[in-house]
């Protein structure tokens, strides 16, 4: 084994004990901390779909804790202006007005993780600021321009409540690598933990009996970037990658019936608006190579691309404007029919 191999080899072992730390405080998820551990080796942005008190804040708590860095949070309001992601004024002691840093700018270089916690409730000028933030990690602040080199943006939306809500476009959940659902768990002992264990009642607690920062957060870029580079896609893969990706835009042409869905006869390729983005399938590639990783190999297989399909491409397909009402069901069974009619290799 080369100096190469060796380093990924030692990083996996870390990325795999993040994963047995992060469970101890959040149980019963095993998947959704496999699928938030590939979002922070492929250094991509995530969308958290759940219904209130499943524990988004502090599983993202702490994968923050362990990988190191700090954690920032933002709450999505109708008044919330993009200037109070970056400062907030205020009267001082001295009776003078004062600036200090906001959820974004108050850590510097050394944000990990930010949490907008019901981006839909923010206005459109916020998600613009936040979208820049995703794309370059910088913004401008203080007349100077300050870097997030670590950052990770994490963001779940108000699935319940729809007044005073500005839903993000599509071309703003394109910028997200993933879209990760979190329920609560199945299990009925984790079930029954969470009511009766007193240690699941004290979120802070609860994170900080968690090793801090086992992770060198600042070496995370380079690692990633590694794990790319290790992993190959064969040509057979690369195939059925495209073919994927052409049923997303076309999946009629591949198979793809929507009968049981009672759409008054329209077609699968009909509902649709538009497939997936190139920049989608580049990340979906991304996440898989990661879960290839993870699982020890350096190359792809099918079942790494079918593992992280539904969570990289589903929240990126466009429907057309009279069947968004019923777009989780039909997005279901879009994504469904694609992964069962598009052949493998």
């Amino acid at each position: 084994m080369d100096r190469h191999d060796a380093l990924l080899a030692d990083w996996r072992a870390r990325a795999l004990q993040l994963e047995a730390l992060a469970a101890l405080a959040v149980i019963g998820q095993p998947r959704v901390i496999r699928l938030v551990t590939t979002a922070v080796f492929a250094r991509g942005h995530v969308l958290l779909q759940g219904d209130v008190g499943v524990g988004k804040t502090t599983l993202l708590r702490a994968f923050a804790r362990l990988i190191g860095g700090a954690f920032s949070r933002a709450e999505g309001t109708i008044d919330l202006m993009p200037n109070d992601l970056v400062y907030h004024t205020h009267i001082g002691n001295d009776g003078k007005p004062a600036i200090n840093p906001g959820p974004l700018t108050e850590h510097g270089e050394d944000l990990t993780i930010f949490f907008f916690n019901e981006i839909n409730r923010a206005r459109p000028q916020v998600h613009a600021l936040l979208l820049r933030v995703m794309a370059e990690r910088s913004l401008t602040a203080f007349q100077r321009e300050l870097r997030l080199p670590h950052l990770l943006v994490f963001a779940d939306r108000n699935r319940v409540e729809r007044e005073e809500t500005f839903e993000i476009s599509s071309a703003a959940r394109d910028r997200f690598m993933m879209e990760i659902t979190i329920d609560a768990p199945e299990g009925e002992a984790d079930r029954r933990a969470l009511i009766f264990e007193p240690r699941f009642h004290d979120a802070d607690a609860l994170i900080g009996q968690l090793p801090a920062a086992v992770l060198p957060y600042q070496e995370l870029g380079d690692i990633a970037a590694a794990v790319q580079q290790h992993v190959q896609a064969s040509p057979a893969l690369q195939d059925y990658a495209l073919r994927l990706w052409r049923a997303t835009a076309a999946p009629a042409d591949h198979g793809v019936r929507l009968d049981a869905l009672d759409l008054h006869d329209a077609s699968a390729n009909e509902v649709m608006l538009a497939g997936a983005s190139p920049r989608g399938m580049s990340l979906l590639l991304r996440a898989a190579r990661v879960g290839a990783w993870l699982d020890g190999r350096d190359y792809l297989t099918p079942e790494d691309v079918r593992g992280v399909f539904t969570e990289t491409v589903a929240h990126r397909l466009c429907l057309q404007p009279v069947y968004e009402l019923r777009r989780p069901e039909i997005i279901g069974a879009l994504v469904r029919g694609i992964l069962d009619h598009v052949a493998a290799p």
